[in-house]
Order: C-alpha cells, then sequence, then structure tokens
C-alpha cells in the first residue's frame, strides 16, 4: 500500500487548499468558511520519483460539544491513526494561538514524523514571522503558500524524504460504486454499515457529507469502491456556494461510477429529485439500484414490499428494469445485498450477445410482431451486432432509421431485455442505414 500523509490543523488555516495543491487537482472544497471540510478526503500525490497518498482534514476544534465538531474531532484521530507521515498546517497571517498549541499536544502523542506548514507566508516579512511556530516543539517548520505555491518545493523535498518504503499495491482498477440521494436519507449510514467503519461523519443534520467520500470495501473475496456523496437538495434549495460545489461533486460522481445506488427514505417514497438523478445516470449508461433504507420503519403486512415496488415502477415508467432491495442501515439488514445486485449488475453490464444469436432473436422478434410500413414501403431490419459492453450498445441495420416508431423500438428494447435481462443496466440501440 502506498504511503499516507494528513493533513491536520484547526479550523480556517488553508488545509484544503494545501490539499489540492499537492495532488494536483481541485478534489477538495475551497471556500472561506471555517467548518466547510467536515470528512476527510483522500488524493494521490508524486513527488520525487515517490507517489503517496495524502488525507484532508477538517478543522479540528477541542472539547466542543457541537454534534458536528465531535463528529470532525473523530475524522481527524482517524486520519492520524492511518498515516505515516503529518503535516501540520498553521497561519501565518494571525500567528500563533491556542488552538495550534492544543493540536501540536496531540500530535506530539502520535510518535509520527510531524512536519509543521506555516501557511500564506506570501511574502518576505510572514516567512520571517513564521520561525515563531518552533515554538510548537517539532524539528521541522516550512513557510509555504498554498494559494501560490511558493515553498511547497521544499516540503515536497523534506516530506518524500520522511516517507516509509512503499509496499507494491495491487494492480488493477475496481468498480465504482456511487451511493446517490437526497440529504439524511441515510447515505453515509448505509456506508459505515458495509464497510463497518465510521468513513464518515453520520449525524441526522440534512447535507452533513459535502464533498464525495471514497472507501475500499472487499466482499466475498471482490474489491469495490465505494464513494459516499454529498446529499442533493432541490435545486432552488441550492444556496450556499458550498451545496453548490457539493452538488457539482455529486453529478461527477455518477459520471465517473460504474453502478449507482439510489438511496430512499421508505418513509418518504420516490420524489422528483430522485428520479432526476436516476435520468441522469442512465444518460450516462451507469448500473442502477435503488435501496428503501429506513425499512424497519416501515409496518408491513404480507404484500408491503411488492406494492411499495410497484408504486416505484409506476413512476418510472421507462425506468422499469431498476432493481429495487429494502434495506435498514441501522439494523444492517440486507445491506450486502446491494453489494451483491452491484455486482450483478457490474456483469450485466459486461455482458456479449453474439452476433449469430443477435440476428436470430431480431429475426424472432420480426416475426412476432412485423415492422410497419413507412412512406408505402416495409421497414426491414436485415443484420444486428453488439458493438460495445460495459455499457452495452447494440447497432441494427436497416432502410429508413429515421422512419422506425419510437413505439416499435421500445418494443425491440423489451424483447431484448426479455431475452437477455440486462437487469439494472441502460441499453443503447443505434439504427443505421443499411
Amino acid at each position: 500500500m502506498l504511503p499516507v500523509v494528513a493533513i491536520v490543523g484547526r479550523p480556517n488555516v488553508g488545509k484544503s487548499t494545501l490539499f489540492n495543491r499537492l495532488i494536483g487537482q481541485r478534489v477538495a472544497i475551497v471556500h472561506d468558511e471555517s467548518g466547510v471540510t467536515r470528512d476527510r478526503h483522500y488524493g494521490e500525490s508524486f513527488w520525487n520519483g515517490r507517489t503517496f497518498n495524502v488525507i484532508d482534514t477538517g478543522g479540528y476544534v477541542p472539547d466542543n460539544p457541537d454534534v458536528m465538531l465531535a463528529g470532525i474531532r473523530e475524522q481527524v484521530h482517524i486520519a492520524l491513526e492511518e498515516s505515516d507521515v503529518i503535516l501540520f498546517l498553521v497561519d501565518v497571517e494571525h500567528g500563533l494561538i491556542d488552538l495550534d498549541t492544543h493540536v501540536a499536544d496531540i500530535l506530539r502523542k502520535q510518535k509520527k514524523p510531524v512536519i509543521v506548514v506555516a501557511n500564506k507566508a506570501d511574502n518576505e516579512e510572514r516567512r520571517w514571522n513564521s520561525s515563531s511556530f518552533y515554538s510548537l516543539g517539532f524539528e521541522d517548520l516550512f513557510p509555504v503558500s498554498s494559494v501560490s505555491g511558493m515553498g511547497t518545493g521544499e516540503l515536497m523535498d523534506r516530506l518524500v524524504e520522511l516517507l516509509p518504503e512503499d509496499v507494491p499495491e495491487e494492480e488493477g482498477e475496481y468498480p465504482k460504486i456511487a451511493i446517490i440521494g437526497r440529504p439524511n436519507v441515510g447515505k453515509s449510514s448505509f456506508v459505515n454499515a458495509v464497510l463497518q467503519d465510521e468513513r464518515s461523519i453520520v449525524t441526522d443534520i440534512p447535507g452533513t457529507t459535502r464533498d464525495s467520500i471514497n472507501s475500499l470495501l472487499e466482499y466475498q473475496e471482490k474489491k469495490y469502491i465505494l464513494v459516499d456523496t454529498a446529499g442533493l437538495r432541490r435545486k432552488t434549495r441550492v444556496k450556499e456556494n458550498i451545496e453548490f460545489y457539493s452538488t457539482i461533486r455529486t453529478h461527477r460522481a455518477i459520471r465517473e461510477s460504474d453502478v449507482v445506488v439510489m438511496v430512499i427514505d421508505a418513509t418518504q417514497g420516490l420524489e422528483a429529485q430522485d428520479i432526476r438523478l436516476l435520468t441522469e445516470a442512465e444518460k450516462f449508461n451507469k448500473g442502477i439500484i435503488i435501496a428503501i433504507n429506513k425499512w424497519d420503519l416501515v409496518e408491513k403486512e404480507t404484500n408491503t414490499f411488492k406494492e411499495f415496488e410497484l408504486a416505484i415502477k409506476t413512476r418510472l415508467q421507462t425506468l422499469e428494469y431498476i432493481p429495487v432491495v429494502s434495506i435498514s442501515a441501522l439494523n444492517k439488514t440486507r445491506i450486502y445485498k446491494v453489494i451483491e445486485l452491484a455486482d450483478e449488475v457490474l456483469a450485466e453490464r459486461n455482458k456479449k450477445i453474439s452476433t449469430a444469436q443477435l440476428n436470430e432473436f431480431i429475426r424472432a422478434t420480426l416475426e412476432n410482431r412485423p415492422l410497419p410500413f413507412a412512406r408505402g414501403k416495409p421497414l426491414k431490419i436485415t443484420y444486428a451486432t453488439q458493438v460495445k459492453q460495459n455499457p452495452p450498445v447494440f447497432a441494427f441495420f436497416m432502410n429508413n432509421p429515421q422512419d422506425l416508431p419510437p413505439h416499435y423500438r421500445r418494443y425491440i428494447e423489451n424483447q431484448l431485455r426479455e431475452k437477455y435481462s440486462f437487469r439494472g443496466v441502460p441499453v443503447t440501440m443505434v439504427f443505421k442505414q443499411k
């Protein structure tokens, strides 16, 4: 596994800006409001021939009873446990304060290399003033400007010297499963239950997870990347710039995923925002699953789930191929059924139908319901082939494809699914001129 570097410090000293600088891209949300970074975020950095992981953490505030700040403190402690080297970020502009001293006391107990990074040292006077931070008791101190990059080269040189030797990582990329849904439906609770780890902060405050969080899951000898995303509100409610950035990150997580798990609240049901997200996932040809969370709160009779599922499929109309499963993240009921379904959907995305099978299928389909006439001439499909898998794309060669009615296209797709399933997978059909 790659070495791990954690960035820690009090709120609003520029940890996320430094994180983005070190990994070379804007992954963490940067905003001039303290407390923006709530969970810990991972990125990969490369310097002087060494590759290592970087963790960005929320601002550490000790002994505050606020549930959110308590969650951030726990996240910081987890990041410290995971790290090999710690970057202790302080702020030259505001100088040394009591909070810095408190964080330093915690870091001295870690028995790991600590580099003090004096941020916002963007002129000569501030660089000189950064020497006051030697009083924290750490040997390595580097004045930098995370915004401009000034001084970060020298910092990285020293950081690489302190890294332990690399342990070879297993080869291959793992499929990504994005967990999406409205705020407070239990996305982070589900991820934590599956991972058996407090990976994301879980409270009953909507919008707790603002960025997308990636975690490695190993289940039944297979590995997956779980992406816990920020809860999406209706656009009219996205008033903060921070929530706007979080919305962008969630949509990006959908685009970069292989399978999307839409978590809905069993006590609220499917809403218009959920359908919009599902439609977007279909647009980008992602595997799709619906997980009905908080099923433990529903009063049940013999056909309760079937009726709930039917109500969802009725509203989804053209998305009825999406599998639905009821879960309770709180009680850990059927949570791994979601992963098993995701594995099935991944297999469906990779399914390959031979050209011979496909042409036999289209022949039988046309016999069952002949193609209509257009402009006085019969439409004919003469040849079909699967041109792509993961996701599946089919090409049908015919005369006058522009005249093929939409209802007949749906008929072909329905027959294709009845024959070959493609459960949870959007199917792309292209009709081309012979």
